[in-house]
Formats: structure tokens, C-alpha cells, sequence
């Protein structure tokens, strides 16, 4: 199964961003740099939440009645014309069901590392989450998952990277940021080149960034 940068690294990953970074009028390069952070924060605050067997039948319900993966069948519709106030607004939800209380944490830390001020930072997340959302729709369908266990190893796989507890940390650090800064600039030695020969996330955000 290939991973979530992998996705962003594909054609309809560039897709994406194209449609994103025009949504929200930020240029392709911040705009993917962005998403190569946020998705794999979103999608480790979703793997905690499926560690409870409530947050794991929460995500499963979701998939299940709403995000099934139709929403990638014609992305050149979504964003033609300006992503519908519907899907921004469904995107807010699963934004708050998935980080809670560490969403404006979470927000002011990606702003700070990628240079994008933090009200379009909440705008291009919003757009991103109902995507996500989508491409684990189709995953989950495609390997027939419907227990927690079945769910956290597809998260688990979408996050694959060289070096797991590495990156581990990396997100772990950005969702737990509390917003003094301290935690922020670790991550950003990390993520922007500073820890580049170690592999894993740093690493390959560290390539992806041309650092």
C-alpha cells in the first residue's frame, strides 16, 4: 500500500495541490510543503483516535455512511469554480472531531514551519480533510477493513516511512505543541533539513523541500 506522501508525490496528488493552492490563492510550492506536513499530522491524530475502540467505531461510521472515496472520482469538479461551502464546512468537522482541542495548536505550528499565516493554513486544511478522508474511504474499502484493528493498520500503513519512530515523533511533537514555540522549532530543525541523513519523515520532508 502505497503511503500518503507517496499519494502527494502521484498525479492526483499534484492534482491536489494544484486545486488547493488555487482554492486558497497560496503558490504550489508552500502549498505542497504545507500538505506534506498537515496530511501526516491529520492522519497520525486519526490513528490515535482509533485507538479507542468509541474513536475507532466513530472513524469506521464516517467511512462508512459518508467518505467512501467518491470524493477523488472527479476532483477537477471540486475544484472548479471554488471548493462548495459544503465540503469546507465538513472538512471544519472532521478538523475538530480528529484534533480537537490541539486544532489551533496544530494550525499555529504548521503556519509558523511553512510560511503560510495561519487563517489560510485553517482554509487549506479544511480542504485537505474531506480528501483524506476520502483516500481512506478507498483504502478501507479496497482491503475490506470494518474492525479497529483492521483500521489502525491501514492508518498504520498509510504512515509507513524508513524510520518509524522518528517520524513517530515528529508528528507526535507537532500535535502535541502547546503553541510556546520550544516544541515548534525541535520540529522544524527536524522537518526542514536538519535531521535529513537520519531518513524517515525529516528526512523525506527534508527532500521534498529542496532544503
Amino acid at each position: 500500500m502505497a503511503g500518503i506522501l507517496d499519494l502527494l508525490n502521484s498525479d492526483l496528488g499534484k492534482t491536489i495541490i494544484s486545486g488547493v493552492s488555487g482554492q486558497t490563492g497560496q503558490p504550489q510550492e508552500k502549498t505542497q510543503d504545507l500538505l506534506t506536513m498537515a496530511m501526516p499530522v491529520l492522519m497520525q491524530a486519526m490513528r490515535r483516535n482509533a485507538s479507542t475502540p468509541q474513536g475507532a467505531e466513530g472513524l469506521l461510521g464516517a467511512l462508512n455512511n459518508k467518505h467512501d472515496g467518491s470524493i477523488l472520482d472527479n476532483l477537477g469538479g471540486l475544484f472548479s469554480g471554488g471548493v462548495d461551502n459544503s465540503v469546507m464546512e465538513d472538512g471544519g468537522k472532521i478538523l475538530g472531531h480528529v484534533l480537537g482541542g490541539r486544532q489551533q495548536n496544530v494550525q499555529m505550528a504548521l503556519s509558523q514551519k511553512s510560511g503560510i499565516d495561519a487563517g489560510n493554513v485553517a482554509q487549506i486544511l479544511k480542504v485537505a480533510a474531506p480528501i483524506l478522508m476520502g483516500v481512506l474511504g478507498k483504502q478501507q474499502r479496497q482491503a475490506q477493513v470494518s474492525d479497529q484493528s483492521g483500521l489502525e493498520g491501514l492508518l498504520g500503513g498509510l504512515l509507513k516511512g524508513n524510520s518509524p519512530q522518528q517520524e513517530q515523533s515528529f508528528l507526535e511533537s507537532i500535535l502535541d505543541a502547546d503553541g510556546d514555540g520550544s516544541v515548534i522549532d525541535d520540529v522544524a530543525g527536524m522537518v526542514l533539513g536538519g535531521n535529513k541523513k537520519k531518513g524517515g519523515l525529516g528526512g523525506l520532508l527534508g527532500g521534498l523541500f529542496g532544503k
